[in-house]
């Protein structure tokens, strides 16, 4: 994952410093509808950076266990992949 690792830490620097300003603007009282439209930005940023990491984890980790001549594995990888998928439609 280290190549996806800097766009990764990019795409969690840039949500971080939207959350530092969203909380900046509920200190300051701002307009509601202004705080909701940048909650749903730093949101649709840590999805991307999620779908980065589950590339990544499908790139590698379960590629490089249906690669090997280990039925568990292939099948602990394959399934565990599946629960992210599953929790991420929810």
């Amino acid at each position: 994952m280290k190549e996806e690792g800097e766009k990764i830490s990019r795409l969690l620097r840039t949500a971080r410093g939207q959350i530092d300003g969203i909380l900046k603007m509920v200190a300051e009282d701002r307009y509601c509808v202004d705080i909701s439209n940048q909650l749903m930005a730093a949101s649709s940023i840590l999805r991307k950076a999620n779908a980065e990491v589950l590339r990544a984890h499908l790139e590698h980790c379960v590629s490089d266990s249906l690669r090997l001549d280990d039925a568990s594995a292939r099948t602990e990888k394959i399934a565990e992949f599946v629960e992210l998928l599953e929790k991420n439609v929810r």
